[in-house]
């Protein structure tokens, strides 16, 4: 049994959506469970979460066979196989592949593929490029027996982004209180549903082709994509834009949830508070966030040493309480036994 896949999406950015994994990702290697995560994002902003930018700039320099997920993706385009992903071991239990900016030349590559993939004949490549996301996280889970597959992707619809849906299993949507996040929400329903069913449609086709004979081998994903709920960050009150004007959206996003990503009737007296999708609303850490990247830590691994001391040491428990919470609602909803 294959490790769940769990991606983290939505084509609207700045919702807060690479800290959310960053933090996750420590405390489910802190209850023990372990991680790996892969970063899909060509920014590569979780990869700079973890390491600094010395090492960051040796592994994109050496070019090392496996060094990112470009790395291994990338002998695809040369008519060769993938490579095996070589993992940076963060803590006990915590692994990543890096992220690399130059992911985005395989962009191409994937747009080439996909049509070629409902083909009549030579099924092989164009399935192989497609679902070599997936190839590469189950490698990476093999090599270290991991318990969870944690993905970041870019805030976008693109081709690498459609790649990395169909190799999910889980998805969780971060939102922000503002209308770009809505939007972002009603965008994002519809085309999850589109790459799932574009995606059973060349799994039917491959099975019923004389290829699926000759490579009965390749182990292609099921394209699950399941939504399991959003995350909603908390406002910070500014004089300038009063909360009844974060509210109004916020109140908009379990009924927009519903209708845009779950095909359900919407519930006109459900408040976001009371949404059962809604997995948690992440508070803002103020000062504590860039203190926690100085250390390069999470926030509820500081310590007074690192400078939380007084309100801010009562913040970090706060932190930890509510990202274990979270860490438990979401292995529930996805198989993981804690």
């Amino acid at each position: 049994m294959t490790p769940p896949v769990l991606t983290f999406f939505n084509n609207k950015g700045g919702v807060g959506k690479t800290s959310l994994i960053y933090h996750l990702a420590w405390m489910f290697a802190s209850l023990r469970k372990r991680v790996v995560i892969i970063d899909l994002d060509p920014q590569s902003n979780l990869t700079a979460a973890f390491l600094d930018e010395e090492d960051i700039e040796t592994i994109w320099s050496t070019q090392n066979s496996g060094s990112t997920i470009y790395q291994c993706v990338k002998p695809l385009m040369e008519v060769n196989d993938i490579a095996e992903p070589a993992l940076q071991r963060i803590a006990t239990d915590l692994y990543l592949l890096p992220g690399d900016v130059d992911l985005s030349c395989f962009e191409d590559e994937l747009s080439k593929e996909w049509p070629s993939s409902m083909g009549d004949r030579a099924l092989y490549r164009p399935m192989r490029i497609i679902s070599a996301f997936w190839q590469v996280m189950q490698m990476a889970a093999a090599k270290v027996q991991a318990d969870i597959i944690l993905v970041d992707i870019g805030p976008n619809l693109g081709a690498i982004n459609r790649s990395v849906l169909i190799a999910t299993d889980y998805v969780v949507i971060p939102l922000g209180a503002d209308l770009f996040s809505l939007q972002g929400l009603r965008n994002l329903g519809p085309t999850l549903k589109s790459w799932k069913s574009s995606w059973n449609k060349r799994l039917h086709n491959w099975q019923g082709s004389p290829e699926a004979h000759n490579y009965s081998a390749l182990e292609l994903p099921k394209g699950n994509m399941k939504p399991i709920g959003y995350l909603c960050q908390q406002h910070s009150v500014r004089l300038d834009r009063p909360v009844k004007a974060y509210d109004k959206w916020v109140n908009r996003i379990p009924n927009v949830y519903r209708e845009a990503v779950l095909d359900e009737a919407p519930i006109n007296t459900m408040k976001q508070a009371d949404d059962p999708y809604c997995l948690a609303i992440i508070k803002h850490y103020r000062s504590l966030m860039p203190m926690a990247q100085e250390h390069r830590k999470a926030i509820f691994n500081l310590t007074p040493a690192d400078g939380a001391i007084g309100s801010h040491a009562s913040a970090v428990q706060d932190a930890k309480k509510d990202f274990r919470e979270l860490a438990i609602r979401i292995a529930g909803l996805i198989g993981v036994i804690l």
